[in-house]
């Protein structure tokens, strides 16, 4: 279980966590939905270890086993789609980029630059370099974002396949209805205190 226990977080007068508790089980898909800057990132980056709460804990998985899918691409220019796989691989797992590439349904462009892609098909390309590099916990940030809806279907089964646990945030009707739970959030602040419903 992921236990998140009374977070407490703000950036100088602004509170986006207040006492913020919530457990979550360490398996499918979840996808934390609500309105733009309700403090969804947040959270996510204090479950990352990429921000430090004034306040509260995040217990039951390390930091260090989460890979984190931000919201911009963070793409390379210079290097290809199959290079954006292979950087984040090991050594012996580099047999794997084909693979990664054909979940994302980019085994086409591997030798393509990002100047060269969709916007949609650099999301997947972020997407499937975050999955690549791997984890005990996925936390990916809006991960659809200019992905048509075939495309997010076909990602969203392939990510339950995967068998490793899956925290997205989103407010897409479609992603919402392909999960495997869902958890309502509101803010700034977010105070929500209550688990979620299975």
């Amino acid at each position: 279980m992921l236990e998140i226990s009374h977070l407490t977080l703000s950036y100088g007068e602004k509170r986006v966590l207040e006492d913020f508790s919530l457990t979550l089980p360490l398996e499918g898909v979840t996808v934390l939905s609500g309105p733009s800057g309700c403090g969804k990132t947040t959270l996510m980056r204090c479950i990352a270890g990429l921000e430090r709460p004034q306040g509260g804990t995040v217990a039951g998985l390390s930091p260090r086993e989460t890979a984190f899918l931000f919201q911009e691409d963070r793409l390379f220019p210079w290097r290809t789609a199959e290079q954006h796989i292979l950087d984040v691989l090991p050594k012996a797992r580099r047999g794997e980029a084909d693979r990664w590439l054909a979940l994302a349904g980019l085994e086409a462009e591997k030798a393509a630059y990002p100047a060269a892609l969709s916007g949609g098909m650099k999301r997947r390309l972020a997407l499937a370099r975050a999955l690549a590099l791997g984890g005990k916990l996925y936390l990916l940030d809006e991960p659809f974002t200019g992905v048509d809806g075939d495309r997010i279907r076909s990602l969203m089964a392939a990510l339950k396949d995967l068998g490793t646990p899956v925290l997205l945030s989103s407010h897409e009707a479609l992603v919402r209805s392909l999960a495997d739970r869902v958890v309502d959030l509101d803010g700034p602040p977010l105070c929500r205190q209550e688990n979620p419903d299975e």
